[in-house]
């Protein structure tokens, strides 16, 4: 029997709070009631610098529930940061830490098989959706398409994944050594390499609130994944410029064939069209090659993920038990 930490991100989520954290402290009792955690198993809610009473709410959840911690960042982070803390934070305190989003949208009802195949030997257990019913027509497309791009890029994703997931002690060991500031967690944890498994759930609507995920917010993620684990949008573009110059050189030659036959046509339609094209290849190109030299810049840098504020945990030692 193991103990437990479940680790939830939280940013503005005061209307939300509530029902996560009566769901999740029920769980958490019908886990230790069964056996299958340890009796100190405990949740620590990762306050990411939220502007309304989100703090407020888990300090009230910690004077009431011996099980609630909290760990407050001094400044928003975004959520990558924010869940890595919990795990980080969390790592020595517990044998396994699942992840999960405040809005509870991700099924609670399966984190007992988690614990199960876990304790079937699998150091990480991959929360996936079934289907996504519940999603507008433009999102399940949209995610769709990001699983396929991520695919075509060579990046190794678990399909309708996102960050629901269990992982045992030693999976967050190695993951801590994973230092890089520009993170995308659904691909650096297939990473790890370690013995892994799927379980499967339907996805829930939000019960309260409004979700942090803007489609501003979605591309940016799905950006960021693409080149944070793949150079292939470099080779696209060195590809794209190898077939320019091809065009140009068959269009230089059938130019010097029409000036020798005397089949010259004046015209500036191609001749801008062609300039256009070209130049904006070369803005592209330089913009993208712009963003991966920032992201070595700011990684060589070093700087902090993220700084905390106040970190509950360290308020009292946790036994074993």
């Amino acid at each position: 029997m193991k103990k437990l930490c479940i680790v939830v991100p939280c940013y503005n989520e005061e209307e939300a709070l509530a029902y996560t954290n009566t769901e999740l402290t029920g769980m958490l009792k019908k886990l230790t009631e069964k056996g299958k955690v340890k009796k100190d198993s405990f949740i620590l809610y990762v306050d990411d610098g939220s502007r309304d009473h989100t703090w407020e709410r888990i300090q009230g959840f910690r004077k009431e529930y011996e099980c609630v911690f909290g760990l407050k960042l001094a400044r928003n982070t975004g959520h990558q940061n924010a869940l890595t803390a919990g795990l980080l934070t969390a790592l020595d305190f517990a044998d396994m830490m699942i992840s999960i989003d405040a809005d509870l949208q991700d099924d609670i009802s399966v984190i007992e098989e988690m614990i199960d195949q876990f304790e079937q030997g699998n150091d990480i257990v991959y929360g996936v959706r079934n289907r996504r019913d519940t999603d507008t027509f433009f999102k399940k497309y949209t995610a769709l398409g990001f699983y396929k791009l991520m695919q075509a890029m060579k990046i190794d994703i678990v399909y309708n994944h996102a960050d629901y997931r269990l992982m045992s002690k030693r999976a967050v060991e190695q993951f801590s050594g994973y230092t890089e500031r520009n993170l995308f967690l659904r691909g650096i944890i297939p990473l790890i390499g370690y013995r892994s498994a799927i379980v499967k759930y339907d996805r829930k609507s939000r019960i309260a609130g409004e979700s942090k995920y803007s489609l501003n917010k979605m591309f940016s993620m799905a950006f960021e994944g693409i080149t944070s684990f793949s150079i292939q949008p470099i080779r696209m573009i060195t590809r794209l410029g190898l077939a320019i110059v091809v065009c140009s050189i068959l269009a230089a030659v059938y130019a010097f064939i029409s000036f020798i036959t005397g089949k010259v046509v004046a015209g500036w339609t191609s001749i801008i069209l062609s300039i256009w094209f070209i130049g904006g290849v070369q803005l592209l190109s330089v913009g993208l090659i712009g963003i991966y030299i920032g992201k070595i810049y700011i990684e060589v840098k070093h700087r902090p993920r993220y700084n905390i504020e106040i970190n509950n945990l360290m308020e009292k030692p946790h036994e074993e038990s």
